[in-house]
């Protein structure tokens, strides 16, 4: 069988949804311009380990109980919900640092550790994107796909999305781009924050309906 269609098809739909902005690409900017590229690369790890979470229980097929408890979908939501809310506060929260523009590095980085559990939570607690790859293995991947090449499809989307979060983490923290931004770097943190309340309702919305 030519499984070369369904691996274009399953190519094709992650390159739209991972280009597509939303809280992974929102917190990798923020990281990037306030904590330099070591921090925003081990949040975009971070937000791959968080992606292969949503393949590997789409792969065993926990995404049928997600898709079928509504309470436990409901559940995740308003728990990923609070998580960006908190991640929002903490953006708007943001005061003028003085001399922004004049920084010449970052300072107060979070540990390796703290970064790569940030962007691991904030893609894992994306119910969006759940729902993505409950779509996308239970109706777009055939039952008769060896489970070997699905797992191979999983590993591809995995390094595509850390390879495209690092790129993004190189590009924002170029100086003369950074330096740009932190020109108005604590309004560029309070409406990185506006953002994450959005995703945030729009999470609650969904649940509630």
């Amino acid at each position: 069988m030519n499984y070369w269609p369904e691996f274009l098809l399953i190519v094709g739909a992650h390159a739209l949804a991972v280009a597509s902005p939303g809280p992974d690409f929102a917190i990798v900017l923020k990281q990037s311009l306030l904590h330099g590229r070591r921090t925003a690369l081990w949040t975009s790890l971070g937000i791959g380990v968080g992606l292969a979470v949503h393949i590997t229980y789409s792969l065993l097929g926990v995404s049928w109980l997600l898709k079928n408890s509504a309470a436990t979908l409901s559940a995740l939501q308003y728990l990923g919900a609070a998580y960006l809310t908190f991640l929002g506060w903490q953006a708007v929260s943001a005061k003028p640092r003085a001399g922004e523009v004049e920084l010449a590095g970052f300072t107060h980085a979070p540990t390796p550790r703290s970064a790569w559990l940030t962007g691991f939570l904030v893609n894992v607690l994306n119910l969006k994107a759940a729902l993505f790859f409950i779509a996308l293995f239970v109706l777009r991947v055939s039952p008769l796909t060896p489970l070997l090449l699905q797992v191979g499809y999983g590993v591809w989307m995995t390094l595509a999305t850390v390879a495209w979060f690092s790129l993004v983490s190189v590009v924002f923290t170029q100086p003369a781009i950074r330096h740009k931004f932190l020109r108005y770097g604590h309004w560029i943190d309070r409406s990185l924050g506006v953002v994450f309340f959005g995703f945030a309702l729009s999470l609650v919305l969904t649940a509630w309906r």
